[in-house]
């Protein structure tokens, strides 16, 4: 029978991703014949979407008009590290025209913004909608003391889509919607590829000392994909045990990674797992299995 061996966050390696685990033997191991397989795995869907690092996903810019055109002031918007729907996109979003005094209070006392990403399930789009600024205080409404100004003519803001965080609502490097001065007409610009909100929807799992030379990296043992909301827990047993044989030689450790779908190391926000792992003998596996072959013939 394989023997099986466990890690938990006590293994994990303090690099502040949470997602490198290493296991100590008592003592030093020679395999020869030995072969390893992920008998379980439990952990949490934490995994960020928009990150500084590795991602480098997490900023995007937005223009409004100060005086008049072509007078434009740029805002970089820096998202912080966290897991995002287009929907928390969105609300990040107003914060940051509220924070820039970039909005105004309607008759009925709810903030008016005057861009947003929604989805559009229709398409499998994000659309970008932007509306007109006004050029004067609609009547009924109120400004917040920070309220930025009112433009000369009316005019929508341009929203900025840069390298990396295109991907997450689909749209090209460097898209940028309209300022359209003057048209005063809300305008609406729906993605152009599928957008990968989350762009590692499936982990790898590694370990040491394997060569899979129909792998890549060869190091690849199991991947998770989980089937649970953001921030449920993953409970991941395979029906049946995957091997995969382990270079011959001493070991005092085995190191264990989580790659990301483009193959990078990840970052998990919580570190609370269970991987349970099977190390098979594997002439002792031939011989018990030849054994029960031969009793079988017996009988």
């Amino acid at each position: 029978m394989p023997s099986t061996i466990t890690l938990t966050a006590a293994n994990l390696v303090q690099d502040g991703l949470n997602s490198s685990l290493v296991y100590n033997f008592p003592n030093s191991i020679r395999f020869t014949d030995h072969s390893l397989a992920v008998a379980k795995i439990s952990m949490y869907y934490s995994w960020t979407n928009i990150n500084s690092f590795p991602l480098a996903n997490n900023i995007f810019q937005y223009q409004l008009v100060v005086g008049a055109l072509p007078a434009l002031a740029s805002v970089t918007v820096t998202i912080p590290n966290g897991v995002y729907e287009i929907a928390q996109l969105n609300q990040f979003l107003q914060f940051t025209f509220i924070a820039a005094g970039f909005y105004l209070i309607n008759d009925l006392g709810l903030n008016v913004y005057y861009a947003e990403f929604i989805v559009n399930p229709t398409l499998y789009a994000v659309q970008i909608n932007t509306y007109p600024v006004p050029t004067a205080l609609p009547a009924g409404w109120t400004q917040p003391a920070t309220w930025v100004g009112y433009p000369a003519v009316t005019y929508n803001p341009s929203i900025i889509i840069p390298a990396n965080f295109n991907k997450i609502v689909g749209f090209a490097v460097n898209f940028t919607t309209a300022i359209s001065s003057g048209v005063g007409t809300i305008l609406s610009y729906t993605s152009s590829i599928a957008p990968q909100v989350q762009p590692n929807p499936t982990l790898f799992v590694t370990s040491t000392g394997i060569q899979n030379i129909y792998a890549s990296p060869s190091s690849i043992i199991y991947s998770v994909t989980p089937t649970v909301a953001v921030g449920e827990q993953i409970v991941d047993t395979p029906n049946e045990y995957v091997f995969s044989k382990f270079l011959e030689g001493t070991y005092s450790d085995l190191r264990i990674r989580f790659l990301g779908t483009d193959l990078n190391q990840i970052a998990l926000l919580d570190p609370t797992m269970t991987i349970t792992l099977l190390i098979r003998d594997n002439k002792l596996e031939g011989f018990a299995s030849a054994l029960g072959q031969q009793q079988y013939s017996i009988k």
